[in-house]
């Protein structure tokens, strides 16, 4: 039985083999990236208490990881 995995591979973006992240990483500047993930980490951490709880906090935290990995490209560039 396959485990689903609602943080880090959303079954619901990934239908038809399309990944919206790596299609964004591909037409989209840093800075867009960026402003995606940041906007996104605000989106969870404003509703993890309305919404899905930690399930919430567990997506903020993939996004503030994709900022991490971002920042660090830059400054070793």
């Amino acid at each position: 039985m396959e485990v689903k995995d609602n943080i880090n591979h959303p079954e619901h973006y990934h239908k038809g083999g399309i990944d919206p992240i790596g299609y964004g990483e591909q037409q989209f500047s840093q800075e867009e990236m960026k402003g995606f993930h940041r906007m996104n980490v605000i989106k969870y951490v404003s509703r993890y208490d309305k919404k899905n709880g930690v399930e919430d906090l567990l997506k903020a935290k993939f996004y503030i990881d994709k900022l991490i990995e971002l920042e660090r490209k830059a400054s070793n560039a």
